[in-house]
């Protein structure tokens, strides 16, 4: 993506002369995107480590500006850890929380510009440069944040799982009970697991064309 801060990109690797990218299949299409609904309930159907270990390893891949990548994921197993989240819930939310197979836990790593000499070695000043820079660090924290989150939806549709995403939670007490020492901030909760019964809302209505998209 476009870097957001001023600084002589680095040369484009050396390509081929022509490149062909391959369109995925109208199933796919269905299954990441058309068809694919939010699940409000989960079967009993177990989701495996590797499942949920496969859903990053799709999601990591994708682009985020500068290549920062600042989400973090915790996935929240245990009976215990469970509980806890569950008790952050929104109260429409709690059940589906306690009930799904998975449950993924999304936050935004406020120091993730530590990482820069890791992801972004064509230019380390970078790290110093956000972290002289509250502002800025917390707006692409935020901005790359929230575009990984879709990702990983999509990354767990890919995986032939259903992605039942959520806003609907107390993030403060979120915050101080997973992350007392203040790096991380969460921003979404996400249940995953195989459809249970009647797992699907009406779809609400997407903007026409017409209304979304002009030509320039």
């Amino acid at each position: 993506m476009t870097d957001l801060i001023d600084a002589p990109a680095p040369a484009p690797a050396p390509t081929s002369a022509t490149t062909t990218l391959s369109r995925v299949s109208d199933d796919a299409l269905s299954a990441l995107f058309t068809s694919a609904r939010t699940a409000r309930t989960f079967a009993d159907t177990p989701v495996t480590d590797e499942q949920l270990a496969s859903i990053w390893e799709l999601a990591r891949w994708a682009p985020t500006s500068s290549n920062l990548q600042p989400l973090r994921v915790v996935y929240v197993q245990s009976p215990e850890a469970r509980e806890r989240l569950v008790s952050h819930m929104a109260d429409g939310n709690k059940a589906r929380i306690a009930s799904a197979p998975a449950v993924a836990l999304l936050a935004v790593d406020t120091r993730f510009h530590e990482y820069v000499p890791t992801v972004l070695p064509t230019r380390p000043e970078m790290e110093e440069a956000l972290a002289g820079n509250d502002t800025l660090r917390g707006h692409l924290g935020d901005f790359n944040g929230a575009m990984q989150a879709g990702y990983f939806v999509l990354a767990t549709r890919a995986q032939g799982l259903a992605a039942g995403p959520m806003g609907g939670f107390d993030k403060a007490g979120t915050d101080a009970d997973f992350f007392p020492d203040g790096r991380l901030r969460s921003m979404l909760v996400v249940a995953i697991g195989h459809p249970g019964a009647n797992p699907w809302h009406d779809r609400q209505p997407r903007l026409d064309p017409a209304e979304a998209v002009t030509w320039a």
